[in-house]
């Protein structure tokens, strides 16, 4: 996780960084309209992501606090991936993207 002097002083910034990319944006609108994910479902549902951009993108939303990860003592290992209660925060953010999206859409 970043400290606050690590930060940018602005907090649209501060965002932006840490949930600006549309990799994450994408994980995070998984998440919050899906639920819980594996890292298969990622894939299947964002389909241009490389495992290696996906694990890249996961790990960074896990070290800043906003994504968990849960690993089940199965064989073969099962890995679990959900929202914490700040990622969870971010649930208006992305329903504002999706009506303005929307409204675009239909204006075109």
């Amino acid at each position: 996780m970043l400290t606050k002097s690590e930060l940018p002083e602005c907090p649209v910034a501060t965002t932006v960084q840490l949930i600006g990319n549309k990799w994450k944006l994408l994980i995070i609108r998984n998440l919050i309209y899906n639920g819980n994910q594996r890292f298969t479902d990622f894939i299947k549902t964002i389909p241009a992501i490389s495992k290696k951009v996906l694990t890249d993108n996961l790990r960074a939303l896990e070290d800043d606090g906003i994504v968990e990860r849960e690993v089940f003592a199965e064989v073969p290992p099962r890995v679990v991936y959900s929202l914490s209660p700040l990622g969870t925060s971010l649930k208006p953010i992305l329903d504002a993207m999706v009506d303005w999206g929307t409204d675009y859409k239909n204006s075109l």
